[in-house]
């Protein structure tokens, strides 16, 4: 086979065994096709599973595949590749001197025996059930990233009481705050509808609810990030989390406005901050009839008109 075909096959094989997109791309597939000592005439029944260094596998990869790696990227496969191959079962460190200390130079890698049979059987008609075998009981790295994820995950207990995860990233923590402080204070018995999780893993929460109010959600990033329906005062509330992005200034105020032009009631636009340290960052740029709230000071609202307090602005026909 060529070497591009060994590659392919390479990743082919570990995106099987579970790894994700990093850890199956170009490095890792010549990592792991340099640990079964696999190059252009060979076939994978060929493959050992001896003792390597990380030295020995850059140095294989650019004598056989013809990719030479700075001497700095050792750590990069070390750190990027080798230690996910080794959570996820598809290599062993030193089998022959398990006590070695961390910082031997000696410190080397083998693919692991029991994966053998399968790296043998690509490309042929037992590979399907010599990696069933291998992978039964096995946590793949993939698996445990995403137990990782779950884990890591914001729950924010909604005005009903019922109870949504949102991912760990962007601006869930001051989303969290927004439901959980924001809306008992301001929006008593409001109905959360759509929540714009960092991830894109949450979205919509009622989503019937949003087309019989008019209210279509656009792509691509312009969604705000989280909508209230407000029963008392026939309000819909839109609120931007501005933890590390700005606030609802004039372009985002039209934008909304535009946005929200066939709801069937009126919006209320407020910019959220964790903190009034962070508000005054912004505060010269918060756009007039809309509204501020802190999550350090729950209890208060700041009104950009002093006319009126908390309502909906007027550029909005209803």
């Amino acid at each position: 086979m060529t070497r591009e075909e060994m590659i392919r096959q390479a990743r082919a094989l570990l995106g099987d065994l579970g790894m994700d997109a990093e850890r199956s791309n170009e490095r890792s597939a010549m990592t792991f096709l340099a640990l079964a000592h696999l190059d252009e005439g060979k076939k994978w029944h060929d493959a050992t599973n001896d003792l390597y260094t990380t030295r020995d596998v850059m140095d294989w990869i650019e004598s056989h595949l013809g990719m030479a790696y700075a001497p700095n990227t050792r750590e990069t496969i070390r750190r990027q590749t080798l230690h996910q191959f080794l959570a996820g079962g598809i290599v062993e460190e030193n089998a022959d001197d398990p006590g070695r200390p961390p910082n031997s130079p000696k410190w080397n890698y083998r693919i692991a025996p029991p994966l053998m049979p399968v790296v043998h059987a690509v490309g042929s008609i037992e590979y399907s059930s010599a990696l069933t075998k291998f992978k039964d009981g096995l946590e793949t790295w993939r698996e445990q990233q995403q137990e990782i994820r779950e884990m890591n995950k914001v729950p924010v207990t909604l005005p009903d009481g019922s109870e949504v995860k949102l991912s760990s990233g962007g601006q869930n923590i001051l989303i969290k705050a927004i439901i959980e402080e924001f809306c008992p204070r301001f929006t008593p018995g409001g109905v959360v509808l759509y929540i714009d999780d960092a991830d894109k893993a949450t979205g919509a929460v009622a989503a019937d609810m949003l087309v019989n109010l008019g209210v279509a959600i656009p792509r691509g990033g312009k969604a705000p990030d989280l909508i209230v329906l407000d029963k008392r005062n026939n309000w819909l509330f839109v609120m931007e989390a501005c933890s590390t992005h700005g606030p609802i200034d004039v372009t985002r105020k039209g934008e909304l406005g535009k946005m929200f032009a066939g709801a069937h009631m009126p919006i209320v636009l407020v910019s959220c901050f964790p903190s009034r340290a962070v508000m005054r960052k912004y505060l010269v740029d918060l756009a007039w009839e809309t509204e501020a709230w802190v999550a350090d000071n729950p209890d208060h609202m700041i009104h950009m008109d002093g006319e009126k307090f908390l309502g909906p602005y007027a550029g909005q026909d209803n």
